[in-house]
Order: structure tokens, then sequence, then C-alpha cells
């Protein structure tokens, strides 16, 4: 098991690596491993949209915490277009350690993400709002990765102070890798983070086949109660498709789980 603990991740400096994800032929998504900065170049519009916005959920899957995504060498050809970072911004609120925040000179604002002017004013914010620790884990589709990540849900809410979550965050990420044991079968990354009173959960795969929910399981199923059991203990719960696959989350809060022991 492959198992990172990191207290913090803002924004180094670093060297830039020259990654380019390209997206659409008239945009391109550039990312920079050292650094959260992430910079769209060329021209978005609306045909450019769903491939930055699947560029852009990639990078934040890939590596937990904020990510600034650098307008300023990009020309906006439709007023619509602008639209995907924010469409990111509402998306990833939920995962565990990740967020979106806009560098743009034009101040050109959306209606969800924060928008900075500047690099260092972006930077700054970030350095404001410090994350907390993440633990993530790789783990192959097999019935003994469930234990394994019950035991790391377990360490990170006595770290984090919301010992009262560990059951309930132990059942739902047990049906969530359960789930990709059963049906996905891919090599799978688990994401712990705490926010405030709340455990944010995230299991992601390599599977494009999304679970379904379809409410009460009858008495006489044999199957089917994994996510009516996140269902019912997670305040909110959902599934982001990537372009190599899929992201399932779940929000744990510690008021919830009192009055559901009522």
């Amino acid at each position: 098991m492959k198992r990172i603990d990191r207290p913090d991740a803002g924004v180094g400096p670093g060297m830039h690596n020259g990654t380019i994800m390209p997206t659409d032929v008239r945009c391109l998504v550039e990312t920079d491993d050292s650094s959260a900065v992430v910079r769209l170049t060329g021209v978005l519009d609306l045909a450019g949209v769903d491939t930055v916005r699947e560029a852009l959920l990639a990078r934040l899957w890939q590596r937990p915490g904020p990510v600034i995504v650098d307008l300023s060498g990009v020309v906006i050809a439709e007023p619509g277009a602008r639209a995907a970072v924010d469409d990111v911004y509402r998306t990833v609120a939920d995962w565990p350690a990740a967020g979106v925040l806009v560098l743009d000179p034009a101040g050109r604002a959306g209606d969800a993400a924060p928008v900075y002017p500047s690099l260092d004013e972006a930077q700054a914010a970030l350095a404001d709002a410090p994350l907390a620790a993440v633990l993530t884990a790789d783990l192959p589709p097999v019935v003994g990765s469930a234990r394994e990540v019950r035991a790391l849900v377990t360490d990170g809410c006595a770290r984090w102070g919301v010992p009262e979550l560990a059951e309930p965050g132990c059942i739902a990420v047990t049906e969530m890798v359960n789930n990709v044991v059963a049906h996905a079968g891919t090599p799978m990354t688990v994401r712990v983070a705490p926010q405030d009173s709340a455990l944010h959960l995230a299991v992601g795969d390599h599977s494009a086949r999304r679970p379904a929910y379809a409410g009460l399981a009858p008495l006489t199923s044999t199957g089917g109660r994994g996510l009516l059991l996140i269902d019912t203990l997670a305040r909110r719960w959902g599934t982001t498709p990537l372009p190599d696959g899929k992201v399932v989350w779940c929000v744990l809060h510690a008021e919830d789980e009192a009055a559901f022991r009522g």
C-alpha cells in the first residue's frame, strides 16, 4: 500500500516540467508537477469546454490540493466557455482536499470560483488557508484492500479529532472499495481528508461504469445495499466521471452521526 500523508499542498516555484495536456485543438491545459498552477493557453470556446473540464478534473484527482487555474494566457471566445472553470470548482467541492482558484488579470469573474488579479495574490490566498492532512492509498482490486482502507480512515479520524466518524467512515469506504473490487476490477486510489468537522472520502478507479442507486432495496434482495448504506450515512455523495475512469465520493458530518444514532 502506498500511503502519503501531506499536511500542506501549497504552491511552490519549482521548475516547469513542460507537461502538456492537450484538450481542444484551440486550447491547451498545461500543468507543472512542481506547483499548483494550471495554465490554459490558446482560445477557449464552447467546443472546447468538455475537454478542458476533463483535463482539469484529471489534474485535481492526480494530486491532492487546490489548483490555481491561470487564465492570463487564454482568449475566452464565447462568454459561456468561462463557465467551465466554475463547473469544475463546484464539482470538486466535496472531494477530499481539492479546490479551484482562478488567476485572471482581465478580471473575467465567473459565478463560483474566487478570482485573483495576480499570481502573488492567488498564492497568498492558498497560504492563508493551508490544507489539513490528506491520507492517500493506492490499492489493488482485491477484498483485502477494504481492511487496509478501514485502518487508514480510523487512523485519520483519530489524528483529526473526529473519532466519532471512524465507524461510519469505515462502513462507507468499505462499500466504495468493495464496489471497485466487484464491478470495476481495476487498481484504485483512496483519499481521505477532514474539513471543519466533516470527513471527505473518495475512491477513484479506472472503469467508466458508474454505480447505480435505485433507492431502497427490497427485503428479498441479495445485494445492492452498498449505495443504500452510503446514502444513509453521508450528507452528500456522488460520482464524477474522469477521462480514465471515475471518482466516487461522500461527505460525513459528526452531527449527522449523532442524530443517526439518536
